[in-house]
């Protein structure tokens, strides 16, 4: 058994929707059915008990070792709490090779998990031991670490049953939601819509008081001091019990409450050193601690949070009840659980010093004794929902405070003896405001009700009605992808739009070319979504990136498919045929949003079966108004667009709504241009469903035009010496016959050709391309480069001549060595009439070098 390459899926995919890893494992014939194996399956099972049901198609499926690897991968990540429950195995074009494929949720979860599994196989083949506890431990300490936080990840759940996208930014809290110039983000509980100001603002806890006391906010009373002698002047000044802080601190750190002799304030003040230099120094407030969270302008949730502390009884240590209390499951570390462990700590024995108790005193049962004085979860504190009983009056004063202080989520403390009753009249007060609270607390109480704060947020942060979304159309197919991305992109920029695109050709935002190469990926598609001067998004998807990784996103609104022919990747990863090159691509149309819809082209069976699988609406498109889809779909009163031979026409059933003359349309060549026609249609169409009305279309499609510059490589034309010249980067069978017919159309005195093939094809591919431009053209020009990624020198070549044998049409023949000499050999020979397809290898260097020769 030998894993020979995975990859991790992070979008929708060929296998399903979930994000997941798939491996291609190859085994030896033995190993083709684990019941050939003798005992492996009781072997396994006694090594991990949880692996569950493996024959789920009944007891007589044969499961090779791939399925084991399978179920053995998802059950590790299940039994460490990952909620996962897809996987599959597929067998290979290949013999004895398999893709395995498995949900995660955490990547770093599931190589893990994966790599556990296989050593898990590789034991029970070899009678050798397994430790499942160290395993499931390991894979367990890891997702804990990994996975969001419960504030962070209440709000991505929010974000998810409203359906906004996000994207995690950073392995920490930083996530994004929504697209484009619609996007917020968070970190943890602070938002995009978080000012600075304010945050620095809170830290600063005296400016906080002074700010809250100019809004009639009850606050206690104090002063900042630097020095012990300080801190004892004003605690004399302000008399009876007071509590020493950190001017900038929080989650508790550093705070010592309810002292009152010299010696504790001078020590206290030593503990506030540790957290900064100054010191404030407040009349302590008795009673409760409460903490209520404000988000916007409401009361999302309150508590009443009570300090770590043990109960007695009567047999145990102080130090052995926090031990026992610890290993209570609830208790973790960090923010991970319920609650969080209690510190034993310096400060722990240092408020049992104040209160004249020590780490071995044993309490009486039932006695509570407390280990500190802040009642912090994060310090092992517990916390008891108290939201409906909150005084209407000291909600008022909570939502007044962080409105002051400029905040959107707030956390804001107070000391009061009884919530619901208002504060001035028993003496109690805010004493904290604090930016990013932690939202446990209302999320697992201790004690009462939970509350769905990360809905509040996520309301707040995208009110009712809007998504987060911006307009996303995906673009796939065999030959036209690029044209009608590009072609799309301008007519939603002629609604004044900001569009990204991604293209074969580079990454553009708002006509800016922002990153160069091949961008069809996944990759491209996210870094245009994440970018905040986008508007719309129209993302060129092609084959490589989704077998990758995904899709770079969860949904588009229009998924358009040009066609599916016999493309230039044929046989490599486990793609075969059309078929499987269609099942892959349909992708797209199978996470069309709902209220979306799918582009396709009738004239392609295998593209207008896609139909089928759409959630949303179907527009077809095709040159013939009366192919059979074409007229079925126009029966059932829906959309359609078809060529009359004058005009594009746009019909929802019999009702004509768009028409325009090809003759405005420069891309189409007054009509002449059939693979441009269908290009045009299928931007109509992407348009059409996005709501473009007849004059911006209109307008887009004349202004429109395929020049080196708007569309480098597709059907660029050049004149020379009376001879038109066209660049063209096609470069599958496909293409070739519809350039062929595009030249014919144009009926040149004379026809050439220019061109070569790529090493890495299939050797028939390449036969084919001379094959079919042999039967159109006169003169044929075949050149080799220094690349042959591949083959040996003279090869390609030899592969071209071959296709060529039997020509009907092609008189001559020449053989050039080097793209550049190719093309001034086909320019020497051109005549005022002709017409030259170049077939260019390097788009843009070719380019120039035409501009150089030709005139444009």
């Amino acid at each position: 058994m030998e894993i020979t390459r995975i990859r991790i899926l992070r979008g929708p995919n060929l296998w399903s929707r979930h994000t997941a890893l798939e491996a291609v494992v190859s085994f030896e014939p033995a190993e083709r059915s684990i019941d050939l194996i003798p005992q492996f399956e009781s072997k396994i099972r006694s090594r991990f008990p949880q692996l569950g049901n493996m024959r789920r198609g009944g007891k007589s499926e044969v499961l090779s070792l791939a399925h084991v690897l399978e179920y053995a991968a998802l059950g590790l990540q299940s039994q460490a709490g990952c909620p996962v429950t897809f996987s599959r195995t597929v067998q290979t074009i290949e013999e004895d090779v398999y893709q395995v494929v498995v949900e995660y949720t955490e990547e770093l979860v599931a190589r893990m998990a994966f790599d556990f599994a296989f050593a898990l196989v590789q034991a029970t083949l070899n009678d050798g031991p397994f430790d499942l506890t160290a395993a499931l431990a390991e894979l367990e300490a890891l997702y804990e670490d990994v996975r969001l936080g419960p504030s962070t990840g209440s709000i991505v759940d929010a974000a998810i049953q409203r359906n906004i996208p996000f994207r995690r930014m950073t392995e920490g809290s930083m996530v994004q939601f929504g697209w484009g110039s619609k996007q917020k983000r968070i970190q943890a509980a602070e938002t995009s819509d978080t000012s600075a100001i304010a945050e620095a603002i809170a830290q600063d806890k005296e400016l906080t008081k002074n700010l809250l006391a100019t809004a009639g906010v009850s606050v206690p009373i104090g002063d900042v001091v630097t020095t012990a002698d300080d801190a004892w002047r004003v605690a004399q000044k302000i008399g009876g019990p007071v509590v020493l802080k950190p001017k900038d601190g929080n989650q508790g750190k550093g705070v010592v409450a309810n002292i009152q002799t010299e010696t504790e304030i001078r020590n206290g003040f030593v503990v506030t050193q540790a957290f900064g230099d100054e010191t404030i120094v407040e009349r302590y407030l008795p009673g409760q601690d409460y903490r209520l969270l404000v988000v916007g302008n409401r009361l999302a949730a309150a508590a009443r949070r009570e300090p770590a502390q043990v109960v007695g009884d009567g047999s145990h240590t102080i130090a052995q009840l926090v031990e026992i209390e610890n290993q209570n499951p609830l208790r973790g570390d960090g923010h991970a659980t319920a609650l969080t462990k209690i510190r034993f700590d310096d400060i722990a024995l240092a408020h049992l010093a104040s209160a004249n108790l020590t780490p071995g005193y044993i309490p009486k049962k039932g006695e509570r004794v407390l280990l500190r004085n802040n009642a912090n979860l994060s310090t092992g504190g517990t916390a008891t929902d108290v939201t409906d009983d909150v005084h209407p009056d000291v909600a008022a004063s909570a939502i007044a405070a962080a409105q002051m202080i400029g905040l959107d989520i707030a956390g804001v403390d107070i000391l009061c003896e009884e919530i619901y009753k208002p504060l001035e009249a028993q003496g109690g007060g805010i004493v904290e405001v604090n930016a990013a609270p932690g939202l446990r607390m209302h999320l697992k109480p201790s004690y009462g009700k939970s509350r769905p704060v990360g809905e509040y947020i996520i309301d707040t942060m995208f009110p009712q009605g809007e998504d987060g979304r911006i307009p996303v159309v995906a673009v796939t197919g065999t030959n036209g992808k690029t044209t009608t991305v590009r072609l799309i992109a301008h007519l939603l920029s002629e609604t004044g739009l900001r569009v990204g695109m991604t293209t074969t050709d580079g990454v553009y935002v708002n006509q800016r070319l922002i990153d160069s190469g091949d961008c069809s990926g996944p990759k491209s598609a996210r870094n245009v979504l994440m970018h905040p001067d986008v508007d719309a998004a129209v993302l060129e998807t092609a084959r490589g990136g989704m077998l990758r990784e995904g899709l770079g996103f969860d949904c588009c609104e229009v998924a358009v498919v040009t066609n599916i022919g016999e493309g230039d990747h044929l046989g490599l990863n486990y793609i075969a045929s059309v078929e499987d090159l269609a099942i892959l691509k349909r992708v797209v149309v199978q996470n069309v949003a709902a209220t979306g819809a799918a582009v396709l082209n009738a004239a392609d069976p295998i593209v207008a079966k896609m139909g089928d699988i759409c959630k949303g609406r179907v527009v077809f498109f095709a040159q013939n108004q009366h192919h059979p889809v074409i007229a079925a779909h126009r029966a059932k009163n829906k959309k359609v667009i078809f060529f009359d031979g004058s005009y594009i026409v746009a019909s929802k059933g019999s009702r004509v709504v768009y028409r325009f003359p090809v003759s405005e349309i420069p891309l189409t060549q007054n009509g002449v241009l059939g693979f441009q026609i269908e290009n045009v249609m299928a931007a109509i169409g992407a348009a059409w469903v996005l709501g473009l009305d007849a004059e911006k279309i209109a307008r887009g499609l004349n202004s429109f035009e395929s020049t080196a510059n708007a569309v480098p490589g597709r059907f660029n034309q050049f004149q020379h010496r009376g001879a038109t010249v066209i660049a063209d980067y096609g470069h599958n069978p496909d293409a070739m016959r519809a350039l062929a017919s595009a030249i014919e159309a144009m009926k040149p005195k004379k026809s050439h050709v220019v061109i070569s093939g790529a090493g890495d094809r299939r050797d028939e591919d390449i036969r084919d391309l001379t094959r079919i431009l042999g039967n159109h053209f006169d003169n044929v020009i075949l050149y080799e480069d220094q690349c042959q990624r591949g083959r040996a020198d003279g090869e390609v070549m030899k592969l071209l001549q071959d296709g060529l044998t039997g020509a009907k049409k092609a008189s001559q023949v020449k053989e050039i060595y080097g793209e550049f000499l190719a093309i001034d050999t086909a320019l020497n020979d051109l005549e005022a009439g002709d017409i030259c397809l170049i077939l260019i290898d390097q788009v843009e260097e070719s380019l120039a070098y035409l501009k150089e020769k030709v005139q444009a």
